[in-house]
């Protein structure tokens, strides 16, 4: 073998110095790592500084392999050209913690409905057992009263004969009053005009004298409690002629 040939193998160990042994320099547009889940935010590859590595060596061409995995991927992120239009207009969804307040604002809402439902239906309660606390003390009360009509009555006539003098009409006097102070009110009158929802007419006449039916005699007064009629008067009625 002459010294101007050349060992095959070592063909391949030199380096060349043909087209084929250049390497175009890598371009790193972003180191940063892009996550699935970030925006995508386009900016202008313009801005980003380019920076060309070269691959010579074992240790050099590995990490210009991992350079260049990693500016492929940002490229492919960051490039406007390949970004579509409705990704890039299109609002973020909303993650777990939307989601959740979200939820939790529905409950809130539902909770205050609950609140003013049960809110309205105490104070209908409060203003029915009032109104029944009312009506309950009204007929106890009016079952006393009524109890006593006969007493007043025979007042009324002793009264009518001259009767009520002495201490005897002082005591009659205090209890027409305390019995006032319940709310008792007696009723008819001579010249009231006859209504039948008050008065019940036990005799009928006629008179030149009137001008609508009227009350010409009182036969047993009646009595209210407040505006609940107790009973009735018994009156004696003259029409007109």
């Amino acid at each position: 073998m002459s010294g101007t040939e050349r060992d095959p193998a070592g063909a391949d160990s030199a380096p060349a110095d043909g087209p084929e042994a250049q390497q175009p320099p890598l371009v790193i547009r972003d180191r940063r790592k892009i996550r699935k889940d970030d925006p995508i935010e386009p900016s202008d590859p313009a801005d980003a500084p380019e920076q060309p590595v070269a691959a010579s060596n074992g240790t050099d061409a590995a990490t210009a392999g991992e350079t260049e995995e990693e500016s492929v991927v940002v490229g492919e992120v960051i490039e406007p050209s390949e970004v579509p239009e409705a990704a890039l207009d299109a609002e973020p969804s909303p993650g777990p913690l939307g989601a959740e307040l979200t939820a939790l604002r529905e409950e809130l809402d539902e909770r205050v409905r609950d609140l003013q439902r049960v809110t309205a239906e105490y104070a209908n309660y409060r203003k029915r057992v009032e109104r029944d606390r009312v009506l309950v003390s009204e007929q106890a009360t009016g079952g006393v009263l009524v109890a006593l009509l006969p007493v007043l009555d025979d007042l009324d006539r002793a009264r009518e004969h001259g009767d009520l003098v002495g201490p005897f009409g002082s005591v009659a006097e205090q209890l027409l009053g305390s019995l006032t102070k319940f709310g008792l009110t007696p009723f008819g009158e001579k010249g009231d005009p006859f209504d039948p929802t008050v008065h019940e007419a036990v005799a009928h006449l006629t008179s030149a004298d009137v001008a609508e039916p009227t009350c010409v005699d009182i036969l047993r007064k009646g009595y209210l409690l407040g505006e609940r009629l107790l009973r009735p008067a018994l009156v004696a009625v003259a029409d007109p002629e």
